[in-house]
């Protein structure tokens, strides 16, 4: 036979089981891209909407660029999102809380991600923020569940996935566990003919198990969640037996190996280890996998991109990166086989850092996508009207540059709304409480971890709602716990793993920071006592001198603690903060309790904020001990009295590098 006929043959062949890829020949190759998305946030423009202008380095506008980018360079993509994709920005409560979408109405995010197209995708801890009612308008996924809605709203024109929460009436998932995805791809024959076959793909999703606590307002009695190990080898043998080519799990979850448990918040470890599953996204910690932050970890190549061999990838968060897994695909004995030499995974960024030989200059960031913007115009305008709502005045100004070292501005006016509203409503339900002492504890949750413009700046001057959502970012609700001197004590141990253990005697630069442990599990608390942080010490024997009013704290005595729903509900694993502690649950929003303390107060002075409850223990160093900041803020740590901090370097690119004398208090 000759060349041609055989190439004849073989096309044939394809197209009489075109629909039954396990009958294609072996010898053929692919090359496949898996795009991700994770942790959008509902950034779907390149905008701040706390200083009220463009931001180029976010934005889903932008990582529709690179999607569009990599299909050109890519013949064969799939494309999914792991979640926290519906919460997290002022347009995400506009659409949500101010003035909530009608069931005919699609979110501005799925709209945005609908003009892309995408293949399928997954849920986030964030989407229970706004109540299983909310999620299955939003998703346009009917729910049997207390608080859901049975009628189908307009939702993503892709499918959703998650096979770990289910309902509690039924004991079935909220969403289907699992589905499959199949498009026609390019590949090669074992002659170098390109030909076109089917791929099919199965996706099964996954979400962490702690929104039983983080939101448990919304989800108790409601909803019940399965470990994402337990979970996947439920559900994998339905998928299997669909025969699919490949199965991808989507994650909202990181890594991390510490022994599994079925409540593991960042399970991708254990579940790249389950028998079946070909392709790890993942998602939640807001970094980038392949990347420095998980080298060195057991079984995982940080540089290529692999998970116990499984080829993975975490995008970034804001819509600030696209993440990109590259196959390699043998047909072998009847099946796709990945290989595992010819791929890896990479994380694309928006932006790439300004060229070393001129730092002053901005970064280079991929342009919008054009088809983006016009979706959301009108929303868009409403949503920054909503935030320019007055409120009140300040003649402080409220920032969080220095909130590690000291600077307790923006944290302050929170704690004193937090404590106000507690000690008005609790008595009401407890009044045994009635004389306990009061503290309440607030994160300065924007520290410069998304760059240097994520830190909390609200001018001396008129305060707007926009104030209120930038001294408080996340939409939590109001929660109080009852704890005694001990406890207190163990949680400002926790929030001091925030500082490197520093050597007094080292003579080189010593960074005081540790970047690893995030600025929004840093609570610092207030209400009449005081403490000191040694960081001399190692983690757990740093807070000395523990008083109230100027007396020593005792073990035993009681305190109220005001925090938020997340803390009080076991989030960030504080000791003692499993849920088992709350006094009072409020329904109401911290970010609008706020509000209303400022609209109330009309005015806010320097006396109405409570002073800096914490300093570091005086430490004599021989070497500099530095940390990274927004550049040309030496001006604020002074007019806070923070007179130990000098700036070091201006990087060129927006931070800075300062020096603090922990010697001089």
């Amino acid at each position: 036979m000759s060349s041609r006929l055989a190439t004849l043959a073989v096309l044939a062949l394809l197209a009489g089981c075109a629909s039954q890829s396990t009958k294609l020949p072996d010898g053929m190759r692919a090359k496949v891209a898996i795009l991700e998305t994770t942790d959008v946030h509902s950034n779907v423009l390149s905008y701040d909407y706390y200083k009220l202008k463009p931001d180029s380095t976010l934005g889903y506008e932008r990582t529709a660029t690179l999607i569009r980018r990599a299909r050109a360079e890519f013949p064969n993509t799939f494309l999914f999102d792991s979640g926290d994709t519906i919460q997290g920005s002022v347009l995400a409560d506009y659409q949500a809380l101010v003035k909530p979408i009608a069931c005919d109405q699609e979110l501005a995010i799925y709209r945005a991600m609908d003009v892309i197209g995408y293949d399928g995708g997954t849920a986030g801890n964030h989407e229970f923020n706004y109540g299983l009612g909310f999620l299955s308008q939003a998703t346009g996924t009917p729910m049997n569940v207390d608080g859901g809605r049975t009628d189908r709203c307009a939702g993503p024109h892709f499918p959703l996935v998650l096979a770990n929460v289910d309902s509690v009436r039924d004991g079935q998932p909220i969403f289907k566990p699992w589905t499959v995805v199949t498009k026609t791809i390019e590949a090669t024959t074992a002659d170098g003919k390109t030909i076109r076959v089917p791929l099919k793909i199965g996706i099964i999703g996954f979400t962490p198990p702690p929104i039983m606590q983080w939101d448990k307002q919304n989800l108790a009695g409601k909803v019940s969640v399965t470990g994402v190990v337990e979970a996947a080898q439920k559900y994998l043998p339905q998928l299997q037996a669909q025969h699919p080519d490949l199965i991808v799990a989507i994650l909202h979850g990181g890594l991390d190996t510490a022994p599994y448990t079925p409540a593991m918040e960042n399970g991708g470890w254990y579940l790249a280890g389950v028998s079946g599953i070909d392709v790890l996204l993942l998602g939640h910690a807001h970094t980038e996998f392949p990347g420095p932050h998980y080298a060195g970890m057991k079984d995982v190549d940080a540089q290529r991109g692999f998970v116990r061999g499984v080829p993975a990838v975490m995008g970034g968060f804001f819509g600030k990166d696209l993440g990109v897994i590259e196959l390699a695909l043998d047909r072998q004995q009847g099946r796709w086989v990945i290989d595992r030499s010819g791929s890896h995974s990479e994380v694309r960024p928006i932006c790439v850092a300004a060229a070393s030989a001129n730092k002053a200059a901005k970064p280079d960031c991929v342009p919008a996508d054009p088809a983006i913007a016009p979706l959301l115009t009108q929303t868009q305008a409403a949503a920054i009207a909503y935030v320019n709502t007055p409120i009140g005045e300040s003649r402080v100004r409220l920032s969080s540059y220095f909130a590690d070292e000291g600077n307790m501005t923006a944290l302050a006016v929170v704690n004193a709304a937090q404590a106000d509203y507690v000690r008005r409503e609790l008595p009401r339900t407890h009044p045994e409480l009635r004389d306990v002492p009061v503290l309440s504890s607030a994160a300065a949750f924007r520290t410069g971890f998304g760059g240097p413009d994520d830190y909390t700046d609200v001018a001396a001057g008129p305060l707007t709602l926009r104030s209120a959502a930038d001294l408080y970012f996340y939409p939590n609700t109001l929660a109080a716990v009852k704890t005694d001197g001990a406890g207190l004590k163990a949680w400002l141990e926790k929030s001091a793993e925030r500082f490197n253990q520093i050597d007094p005697t080292k003579a080189g630069e010593q960074a005081l920071i540790n970047d690893k442990y995030p600025g929004f599990n840093v609570d610092q608390i207030q209400g009449g006592i005081h403490y000191v942080i040694d960081v001399s010490k190692p983690v757990g024997q740093r807070i000395t001198a523990l008083t109230y009013h100027g007396k020593p704290v005792t073990p035993e005595q009681p305190f109220v603690v005001v925090t938020n729903n997340y803390r009080a509900s076991g989030g960030g694993h504080f000791p003692g903060l499993d849920g088992s502690s709350i006094v009072l649950a409020a329904p109401d929003g911290t970010r609008e309790i706020l509000a209303d303390w400022l609209k109330q107060k009309k005015r806010i002075d320097a006396g109405d904020l409570e002073a800096t409850s914490w300093q570091f223990a005086p430490l004599k160093t021989r070497g500099p001990i530095v940390f990274t900041g927004d550049s040309g803020r030496q001006d604020v740590a002074n007019a806070v009295g923070l007179t130990n901090i000098r700036l070091s370097q201006d990087h060129g690119d927006g931070t800075a590098t300062y020096t603090i004398d922990l010697s001089k208090e």
